[in-house]
């Protein structure tokens, strides 16, 4: 890993546009160890979500929400209008409520004062409209996409098929990018295991309606990524959320990554605990 430059950097890095069929790169910023930084939280009652897995003889964490068990929702601000920033801050400023909390999951691309760079809904309202101009970055290759829904029904969906076909705001929304799946089949211009490697995470919706929220223990390439939401996952079609900033936050398992700064935050709830 290389040492911890300015975020500035990352921005930059971000931006950096790559060959026709090959992943955007990434610079590697901040330490992020095989084994993610841990804080003690306290445990819970219920049953972790996230589950250990090995798919090509790569470790991954594979937290699951489920419409009968979790509610999702998007968190970026606290009430001072300052981006939370971190897990840390964010659980922090919970107080009691952290003990409702499932798991949260860095969700979008975000720009230096990590506000999103595309569509973001929170509670229902839209504080970001839906961006797809044309850019360099992992954000800007097209197709990107958003990760949104209401009521329990959660849907992934490319920017230009969320445009033409959904009419009613949802009550949470993110655009990040690239799309991994589109339809079942991998992105075109994701190579089956390309030379960039990073920490990523990304979601995409089963069969059943459940999200998964993907994260690698190591770094790995897109590719690889993207074929555990087709093979494993089933998932028709599924977003990245980021490479290398990619943290998450699993009470049960006492686990609170931090990394470099964040930007907006998947919030995934116990609706037993009487989430809404």
């Amino acid at each position: 890993m290389k040492r911890l430059l300015p975020i500035a950097l990352l921005i930059l890095a971000a931006c950096k546009p790559e060959p026709a069929g090959e992943p955007v790169m990434r610079t590697e910023i901040g330490k992020h160890s095989e084994e993610p930084a841990k804080v003690e939280v306290p445990a819970q009652a219920l049953p972790s979500p996230c589950q250990s897995v090995e798919f090509e003889q790569q470790r991954l964490t594979d937290c699951v929400a489920d419409p009968a068990r979790h509610s999702i929702a998007m968190a970026l601000a606290g009430a001072d209008g300052a981006p939370f920033r971190s897990l840390k801050t964010y659980r922090d400023n919970l107080g009691d409520g952290a003990a409702n909390i499932a798991f949260v999951m860095n969700g979008g691309m975000f720009d230096t004062e990590g506000k999103p760079v595309g569509y973001y809904v929170e509670n229902g309202e839209r504080l970001k409209e839906l961006n797809r101009n044309e850019g360099p970055g992992n954000f800007h290759m097209k197709p990107n996409g958003v990760f949104f829904g209401s009521d329990g029904k959660w849907q992934v969906l490319s920017a230009d098929a969320f445009f033409a076909s959904v009419s009613e705001r949802p009550q949470f929304g993110t655009q990040s990018g690239p799309m991994l799946l589109i339809d079942g089949a991998l992105h075109p211009d994701i190579s089956e295991d390309g030379p960039s490697r990073a920490i990523r995470n990304a979601v995409g919706v089963d069969a059943d309606g459940k999200a998964h929220f993907v994260i690698s223990a190591t770094p790995v390439s897109f590719g690889l990524v993207a074929r555990y939401f087709r093979d494993q996952v089933k998932a028709q079609n599924a977003l990245y959320l980021d490479g290398t900033v990619s943290a998450l936050w699993n009470p049960v398992a006492k686990r609170l990554d931090s990394a470099v700064p964040l930007g907006p935050l998947i919030v995934v709830s116990n609706r037993e605990n009487g989430a809404p």
